[in-house]
């Protein structure tokens, strides 16, 4: 087998993996957002509100601090308490911006009645976009400000690979953020797996999750 034969297949094969982990993020999803719809609105406000107090207990949360965090939608667990309790906390708070597409960008989020509902082109709610402040948004760079980075997830393995909604806009948000800035991966109690969580190699790893039940980290 030449030298270029010998490429070629190694090529097919790392092909043929990054296909398979794919899949399988695709098939653990599907399970995830099944597991998640079975709650109600009051649970997930509940797990909201224990959500901040397990950050508090675990001294995530430092006043007077840049914190990136996110709005949550559909079946994830209210993040309106977390919300408040980093204003309560005098934190400096920026949330996702999406603008076009799957484009990178976060707002300054003032006060938590800055959220609002982002509208197909009909005037109807758009359902799988979060809410998002008025104002103006900022570039992917201003995530380097943020000591703490907060975001969501399906599933968190003990190596701290997690699994998202799709599309890699949290692991290319977090190419900018800064060095030692600790990032929390948030999810329900049933999430946090000792199995694998399927990844690919740009996916990055978080450095602990949060649940309603606690805080682990994964690594210092």
């Amino acid at each position: 087998m030449t030298t270029n034969m010998q490429a070629d297949v190694m090529e097919n094969s790392v092909c043929d993996e990054a296909a398979n982990q794919r899949e399988l993020k695709k098939q653990w999803r599907a399970h995830a957002i099944a597991r998640r719809k079975q709650t109600s609105k009051e649970e997930r406000l509940e797990a909201g509100r224990k959500l901040a107090e397990q950050a508090r207990k675990a001294n995530l949360i430092h006043s007077f601090t840049t914190v990136a965090a996110f709005a949550s939608m559909g079946s994830e667990m209210s993040m309106m308490p977390m919300l408040q309790a980093l204003f309560d906390s005098n934190c400096h708070v920026l949330v996702p911006r999406l603008g076009s597409g799957m484009d990178i960008g976060w707002s300054e989020l003032g006060d938590i009645h800055d959220l609002q509902d982002q509208t197909n082109s009909d005037g109807s709610i758009n359902t799988h976009r979060p809410q998002e402040p008025g104002n103006s948004a900022n570039g992917p760079e201003a995530l380097k400000n943020a000591g703490l980075i907060i975001v969501p997830a399906l599933a968190v393995d003990q190596e701290g690979f997690r699994l998202g909604r799709g599309g890699g806009w949290y692991d290319r948000a977090l190419e900018y953020r800064a060095a030692g800035a600790r990032v929390v991966a948030v999810c329900w109690p049933w999430e946090p797996t000792d199995k694998p969580v399927p990844h690919e190699d740009h996916d990055i790893p978080v450095d602990g999750v949060l649940t309603p039940n606690g805080f682990t980290a994964i690594r210092e």
